[in-house]
């Protein structure tokens, strides 16, 4: 019985694992949606302050106009000599009701 107990603890560390190194390749990446445009820009320059050398702004539909804001506020008020490197992109999702949906979609890549 105790064997059988720490199999299933080991099985759970192993499983455990892979989420921890998929949670720090995501750390960089920033998803724009509702909440306050100055929510967004604190979220970048943490992550500027950590150490980062790279953050991706993500965002879809009506966030993309949210998500330009928090770039040109990041570069203007708060880091100097930022990049920017922009790609924009569609994606479709199936809707309930109409069926296929295309969706515009933003990726801003700031860089010191």
């Amino acid at each position: 019985m105790a064997e059988k107990a720490e199999a299933q603890k080991d099985a759970k560390r192993e499983a455990k694992q892979p989420e921890k190194k998929r949670a720090r390749a995501d750390d960089n990446v920033v998803f724009v949606g509702k909440k306050p445009t100055m929510s967004y820009v604190l979220a970048v320059i943490t992550q500027f302050s950590s150490g980062v050398k790279e953050v991706h702004l993500k965002a879809r539909g009506k966030s993309i106009s949210r998500a330009v804001d928090v770039a040109e506020v990041v570069g203007n008020r708060f880091v100097n000599d930022l990049n920017k490197k922009i790609d924009i992109g569609t994606e479709k999702i199936h809707g309930e009701r109409d069926g296929d949906l295309n969706v515009s979609t933003i990726q801003i890549t700031l860089s010191k």
